[in-house]
């Protein structure tokens, strides 16, 4: 018999100065049985970072032919694909073809490793941006990961702050363009 997902309900507010966007949402994640609770928060964090009415949560884990998270236009053209953990070179293109913008958010303490070995094979993809988080960020996000969850989100210059039960997070991240 299969595992089934956790599910897992987050209120999420966020205040981004950067593109004075502030909402509050309240997500269901669907936790995938091989899904870790650091993929899951960068999952949220990536969320946070490009919020919209039209952005929704993909079937990620659960089925190849989806992304993490996308939005797509009124016509059903994909807009924004983005993608958690560290794909290989197919997937990435494959999504890079497929979308207008493609975000890879990479998160371990492997990322560089990874980056070094696929960025010149993906280099040809200029619709691709690759956004390192620091592996104590991402670690640190962990400690939020509860079934119900209150949380803030802060962006103001590039910076990331990211608050529940009175503690804080700074994320620090680095952006990679092929």
């Amino acid at each position: 018999m299969a595992l089934k997902a956790t599910i897992f309900k987050a209120d999420l507010q966020i205040a981004d100065m950067d593109r004075h966007y502030y909402q509050e949402h309240a997500l269901t994640l669907a936790r995938h049985p091989s899904e870790t609770d650091e993929r899951m928060m960068v999952r949220l964090l990536a969320f946070a970072r490009h919020a919209s009415a039209a952005l929704v949560f993909g079937k990620g884990l659960s089925d190849a032919e989806e992304p993490d998270l996308w939005a797509k236009d009124l016509t059903g053209a994909i807009d924004l694909w983005i993608e958690v953990g560290q794909p290989d070179e197919k997937r990435i293109l494959k999504a890079c073809g497929r979308a207008a913008q493609v975000v890879v958010y990479s998160y371990s303490s492997t990322s560089h490793i990874w980056w070094s070995q696929i960025g010149s094979r993906v280099a040809r993809a200029r619709n691709l941006t690759v956004i390192n988080i620091a592996a104590h960020s991402s670690e640190a996000l962990t400690c939020f990961a509860q079934r119900n969850m209150q949380l803030q989100c802060t962006i103001q210059d590039g910076q990331i702050w990211l608050t529940a039960n009175g503690q804080t997070v700074e994320v620090e991240l680095s952006v990679s363009n092929p």
